[in-house]
């Protein structure tokens, strides 16, 4: 990643929210009411999804996709004006949290003001229509980075933003190319110095199948090179293949450790159970102590936590990205003062530098260890409610349960596990 990404970003917590569907009238107003029980929880930097207007021509939905932009420098009349937007983030930044707003650079709607004004800068399909490299995206059209007018329209337009906000989250970032994010950093940072570069980075087989195509596509290595946070789109078919059964918990695990010595020391993933591409981690997850015990290993995971609005009310639907469709608050148990608590953890020095693995034992039961100099941090989790004793590597003692504020005994070198996540710290075993 970049060289000075700072490892404290490891101990924050990023709060998604789809302005659209984030309260029923579905507009900044309505996410600025809700400002202060999203910091209650525990929330760092607050990213809002694509602000801008969307275009008219071939739209999904009723409502059109926030990713097929119009104007990337104007704001969604829908959501309200440039004053209501400023408003947001000015009481954003009083409650002590960061704004990132979404970039969406790879394309445009089919009838943006840069279609409109700039054609040439589009990529064209051989029979000279504009159209996408790869993908089914009916509703953009790709842009074409040889043009270096883009770069420097784009850069600009970054610039313009970065006088309001703290940073970006880059859809599909490993699309454009890596030389355009290296320069759009560096001239980023005469504006807003410390900018958040976050990556949508994409899976694995996503490269490969454009490279195989002649589309040229970024590695998450080559994309760390430019940003502070990437998504874990590298391991996510892993873990969502383990909850369906079909690969073993291990090799889940595997996948984890892998991470940490494929890319540099300062790295830092983006870590989720949900966000906006992918269903509901109470709907792929139901049994209600699995998924406390999932929560509990997203947050000890190293690196950024993300939440997306209404998964702390543990919502089970999607909400659409094409039509209004409103988060429902009230439809399912609230985890709040679990993530309360778990951002209290979030902070322990442990989780922002350490050696980090991880082990799947009998039973499906994640344990997982922070490592520095003499101390430690485990963590037991049972993601199928067995329950047993569990071999710790910590001398025998009374601890503090770091999960959720009670006591967990070692003895004889083993906890009982009750089938709750249990956290805690201990001196390092030289075993």
């Amino acid at each position: 990643m970049a060289k000075n990404t700072p490892k404290t970003y490891r101990n924050q917590v990023m709060y998604s929210v789809y302005v659209r569907n984030h309260s029923a009238e579905g507009t900044f107003e309505g996410v600025r009411r809700d400002l202060e029980r999203i910091q209650s929880l525990g929330v760092d930097i607050i990213w809002l999804m694509p602000i801008h207007p969307i275009g008219e021509q071939a739209r999904k939905g009723t409502a059109g996709c926030p990713y097929a932009i119009s104007d990337y420098r104007a704001v969604n009349p829908e959501y309200g004006s440039l004053e209501d937007f400023q408003r947001l983030v000015e009481d954003i930044h009083r409650l002590g949290m960061k704004c990132i707003i979404d970039v969406v650079y790879n394309h445009t709607s089919p009838d943006s003001w840069l279609v409109k004004h700039h054609p040439e800068w589009f990529y064209r399909r051989a029979d000279g229509n504009f159209g996408n490299r790869f993908g089914d995206w009916t509703d953009i059209v790709d842009l074409d980075y040889s043009h270096l007018e883009l770069w420097d329209y784009q850069i600009e337009t970054l610039k313009y933003w970065a006088s309001m906000v703290d940073g970006f989250r880059c859809d599909v970032a490993s699309m454009v190319p890596l030389d355009f994010w290296l320069r759009a950093r560096e001239e980023v940072e005469t504006v807003r110095p410390g900018c958040i570069w976050l990556s949508e980075s994409v899976e694995r087989c996503f490269v490969a199948s454009a490279r195989a195509q002649g589309v040229p596509a970024l590695s998450d290595s080559e994309v760390f090179q430019a940003f502070d946070v990437n998504y874990e789109y590298d391991i996510f078919p892993q873990f969502k293949a383990c909850l369906e059964g079909s690969i073993p918990l291990s090799a889940y695990a595997e996948a984890v450790n892998l991470q940490e010595t494929t890319y540099p020391d300062n790295y830092v993933k983006l870590r989720y159970l949900e966000n906006h591409d992918n269903l509901r981690s109470a709907f792929v997850i139901p049994d209600k102590d699995a998924l406390t015990n999932w929560t509990a290993f997203l947050y000890f995971q190293k690196g950024m936590t993300l939440l997306y609005g209404g998964q702390e009310k543990s919502c089970v639907h999607l909400p659409s990205l094409f039509d209004k469709d409103p988060v429902d608050w009230t439809s399912g148990p609230d985890r709040s003062a679990q993530l309360q608590r778990l951002y209290k953890l979030k902070q322990h020095p442990l989780l922002t530098d350490s050696v980090y693995n991880v082990q799947a034992l009998a039973s499906d039961i994640l344990y997982a260890t922070h490592e520095a100099g003499d101390r430690q941090l485990i963590g037991v989790f049972t993601l199928r409610g067995t329950c047993g004793p569990v071999a710790v590597s910590a001398p025998d003692g009374l601890y503090e349960n770091l999960a959720d504020g009670g006591k967990v005994e070692v003895k004889f070198g083993k906890i009982s596990c009750t089938g709750i996540p249990v956290i805690f710290e201990a001196a390092r075993s030289r075993d």
